[in-house]
């Protein structure tokens, strides 16, 4: 199933898509008035609600929605840097130490948008895109191996990994540099795990106003999603609707000759096959 979040008359409500239509899960909100409650459901509330959206009637079209980040607050907002190969050369030609682990990072949960939501650069002045495939946690995760760790993913979703670059250099972290308001995109809905049988095997773009600027794929991935799973979950529990990026390919503004950062009035494209599309426009700074 694909699962999301729409805007229905100002009411922020769950909802399926189904072949261009959406159905609405207003009915079920007693049960699952978040899309955490739902994720928290396990597999009762997936079948429930797949049960639901086979009878159910379209509420609406899909292009007449205004979709919503499909998990608003997750306990957790985790990235990994440096995880495609291409990504780790072009980072090595601008001078960037290359770690021989995981390198991990928290986006806040606060810089969450939707798939078309507008991304304001705040104070940055080298604004950059990375398109990332981003994994949702389904059930706890404790030390869990490789192994098993199908077993904890809820579904996927598109994610652009916005970043503040010059504020990105202020911390070893990253944290402030990748957590601005709104530099956190995702959506344009959950895809469950069932319909993914190998998420090491997707193409994933970026385009900057219908300009090709990533195209990789996630069989390039260093750590794959499993190995990020089993590292993360020997530190600290990952709980149900914790979200993980799971890095950028080559491709980024920042490494281009010269370099090419985000301008007010740019829209940015980010798409995996299979897994739907995001598109943002770059609005002028707000509240400086």
């Amino acid at each position: 199933m694909k699962l999301l979040r729409f805007d229905d008359g100002g009411r922020p409500t769950l909802g399926v898509c189904r072949d261009g239509g959406v159905i609405s899960l207003a009915p079920l909100a007693g049960e699952y008035p978040t899309m955490l409650s739902l994720i928290a459901g396990g597999d009762a509330a997936l079948a429930k609600v797949r049960a639901f959206a086979e009878t159910a009637p379209v509420h609406a079209c899909l292009s007449d929605v205004h979709l919503l980040a499909p998990v608003e607050r997750p306990g957790k907002f985790l990235a990994i840097g440096m995880n495609y190969r291409k990504h780790i050369e072009e980072a090595k030609r601008l001078g960037v130490a290359i770690p021989d682990h995981q390198f991990w990072f928290n986006k806040q949960t606060s810089c969450i948008v939707g798939p078309h939501d507008d991304t304001d650069p705040g104070v940055t002045g080298q604004l950059d895109y990375e398109v990332e495939l981003c994994v949702v946690i389904g059930k706890p995760a404790k030390r869990v191996t490789r192994e098993n760790a199908r077993d904890h993913v809820f579904g996927y979703m598109v994610c652009n990994d916005v970043s503040a670059r010059d504020w990105q250099k202020h911390s070893p972290t990253f944290t402030v540099g990748k957590s601005f308001d709104t530099h956190g995109p995702i959506g344009p809905w959950i895809t469950t795990a069932d319909e993914v049988p190998d998420p090491h095997a997707l193409r994933l773009r970026s385009f900057v106003n219908g300009e090709s600027r990533q195209d990789g794929n996630t069989s390039e991935l260093v750590y794959d999603v499993w190995d990020q799973i089993a590292y993360l979950s020997t530190a600290f529990t990952l709980d149900a609707g914790d979200l993980i990026a799971t890095g950028t390919p080559d491709g980024v503004g920042i490494a281009m000759t010269p370099p090419q950062f985000l301008k007010p009035g740019d829209v940015v494209r980010c798409e995996i096959e299979g897994l739907g599309a995001i598109e943002n426009r770059v609005i002028a700074p707000t509240g400086r």
